[in-house]
């Protein structure tokens, strides 16, 4: 999961709590309608009814509108609260004569709403509460004060409470994925690296080419290295002497190249170079410099002495058309075979081939 996908739930849960906080003022309020009504007290009805039919109404819309963000909680909060302190005002005459905890039982109501839908959301609980709290303060008149503030102070504090806790869990967390995705991101990058030398392993080739071949219009060549006669040299220096000489081979090829360039440890003892934005002419230079920087290596190779007496490379290198990279790969290829053929420590390029090729017929005629 990503902090933007971490996002979305959030902003998913904000949407549920507006839900949830609708759907309980619409039913108290009908709930409210209904005992209003068996009352015969028709004249308390403006403030419920108004709160069931605003709940009600907003609640469709946010139901019907799955998408995008709704920042009205705080709006929809303030104006029902003032519509319950409303209400209280309105019924406090007619039920105090019955009832004389009615302000205890409206303000428990109220935050009992409050609690139940706006869990996180600490502004939006205050907006509901304070209206209905300041009309219960002034309507007691300071007979039931203590009481009454106890009923305030309590869940709020409470409220409080549970809303920081909160707020540390979610900073806490926003900063745990954030770093789970560092992470990620570096072990992402170490699995396209090759361990030996610390170039681009295939993965990694695959990963940068698509994002060249989709940003950087322009003349790309595909060249194609392999060390000369490795097999013998690990065979009578050992492997780690032959570890060693490739990673040693690899910073030689690593330094001959520009830094735009792709250098990728291809497999054994073969490497490849992706030229960027390059015509042929500066791709055969930056080949040749290669097969310099190598040979100026003098890395001792007995068993290489049809060629020389150190390591030495071959290669072969194609224009890449049309983004058809597998094509490039493949004349690169058959350019290296035939430079290995021709005794190796050589660059050939694919047109070359595709000249002597054309011009064998005539000189045979």
């Amino acid at each position: 999961m990503k902090l933007q996908s971490y996002d979305e739930l959030l902003h998913s849960k904000h949407r549920l709590s507006l839900m949830l906080f609708l759907f309980l003022n619409t039913a108290t309020s009908l709930f409210c309608l209904y005992s209003i009504g068996k009352n015969r007290a028709f004249e308390l009805m403006s403030p419920v009814m108004t709160v069931a039919l605003t709940s009600a109404l907003i609640l469709i819309w946010v139901t019907l509108k799955p998408t995008g963000k709704f920042p009205i909680l705080n709006i929809v909060a303030l104006i029902t609260g003032l519509l319950w302190a409303w209400q209280i005002v309105l019924n406090y005459k007619f039920a105090f004569a019955f009832d004389s905890s009615f302000l205890v039982v409206s303000l428990i109501g109220v935050f009992f709403i409050s609690m139940i839908a706006l869990g996180d959301h600490l502004l939006a609980f205050c907006l509901h509460t304070a209206p209905s709290s300041l009309a219960a303060l002034m309507l007691d008149n300071g007979h039931n004060t203590l009481l009454i503030l106890f009923t305030i102070v309590l869940p709020l504090g409470g409220f409080t409470l549970h809303h920081l806790m909160q707020r540390r869990r979610d900073i806490f967390t926003r900063r745990l994925m954030h770093q789970l995705y560092e992470e990620k991101e570096t072990y992402s990058d170490l699995s396209m690296l090759d361990p030996l030398t610390g170039l681009y392993n295939r993965r990694g080739l695959k990963n940068r080419l698509e994002n060249i071949l989709d940003n950087h219009a322009g003349s790309h060549f595909v060249l194609l290295l392999d060390i000369d006669h490795f097999k013998a040299y690990n065979d009578n220096y050992g492997h780690a002497m032959g570890d060693q000489a490739l990673a040693r081979v690899s910073i030689a090829i690593r330094d001959a190249v520009r830094s735009r360039d792709i250098v990728t440890r291809y497999g054994g003892e073969e490497f490849l170079v992706l030229l960027t934005n390059v015509n042929e002419s500066i791709a055969r230079k930056l080949s040749e410099r290669i097969r310099q920087y190598v040979l100026e290596l003098e890395i001792p190779h007995l068993f290489n002495e049809r060629v020389a007496t150190h390591v030495t490379i071959s290669a072969g290198f194609a224009p890449l058309y049309d983004q058809d990279f597998d094509g490039a790969l493949a004349n690169a290829d058959r350019a290296l075979y035939l430079a290995k053929s021709r005794g190796r420590n050589t660059i050939l390029s694919s047109d070359e081939i595709a000249k002597s090729s054309l011009s064998q017929p005539a000189d045979a005629m």
